[in-house]
């Protein structure tokens, strides 16, 4: 599925917040266009994630994050008015799974959440980090700070929850506005992404082990 469908497809129902979007001239937005344009030309994602020769890591890890961002947005806006406190009083992906909420500052220890108020407590975090220019600077001059690999891992294992909640408790919304492979191409780049620079703990992938499995066959 071409991003651009995606992107179309999403764009015209509701959105949970704005798309962030890179600079026009940076090395990042360049990096974006070229990761774009190997998705749009449908070869295999396993290779469309691996990192172009000569590139610098954490320039491809922001962009990435960055999207994944934008993405998984348009895929939970999409659900976001069928999850609330009734339907969701929990942030969880089927019985075995909760997840708990912390931030060091308005929660400093992990704390049970509806998951509509986890998401968006898990969104501003997250956009807040990406729109810190000391943590991800858009200029070649001001260096990644020594914990970007560790903040991306986190930010990244974040972002899968929201996968996962979407799966388990919102796929039959997904089905019924024609949104599942759109959501399933999602979920292939992401998850090729994270597998192949290691960047999500393999506990954290287990609710979705089953179903990765299935979708997730394309050969090296």
């Amino acid at each position: 599925m071409a991003l651009n469908g995606f992107l179309e497809f999403f764009q015209k129902g509701k959105t949970f917040r704005p798309r962030k979007r890179f600079t026009a001239g940076t090395i990042k937005y360049s990096l974006h266009k070229q990761a774009q344009a190997s998705l749009q030309s449908g070869i295999n994602l396993r290779t469309v994630v691996r990192l172009p020769e000569g590139e610098n890591m954490n320039d491809w890890l922001a962009v990435h994050v960055v999207d994944f961002f934008n993405r998984i947005n348009l895929i939970y806006g999409t659900i976001s008015e069928y999850c609330n406190e009734t339907t969701c009083p929990t942030m969880s992906g089927g019985s075995r799974y909760e997840y708990l909420w912390a931030d060091g500052e308005m929660y400093k220890k992990p704390t049970a959440l509806p998951a509509q108020k986890y998401i968006e407590l898990l969104m501003d975090w997250t956009e807040a980090q990406i729109n810190n220019e000391a943590v991800f600077p858009v200029s070649t001059d001001v260096p990644f700070p020594k914990t970007f690999g560790t903040l991306c891992r986190k930010i990244l294992t974040r972002l899968f929850r929201v996968f996962v909640h979407v799966y388990i408790h919102h796929f039959d919304r997904i089905v019924s506005i024609g949104a599942e492979a759109h959501v399933n191409a999602c979920y292939k780049h992401f998850f090729y992404f994270v597998q192949e620079f290691d960047l999500i703990p393999s506990k954290e992938l287990e609710p979705l082990q089953e179903m990765t499995s299935r979708i997730c066959k394309d050969k090296n």
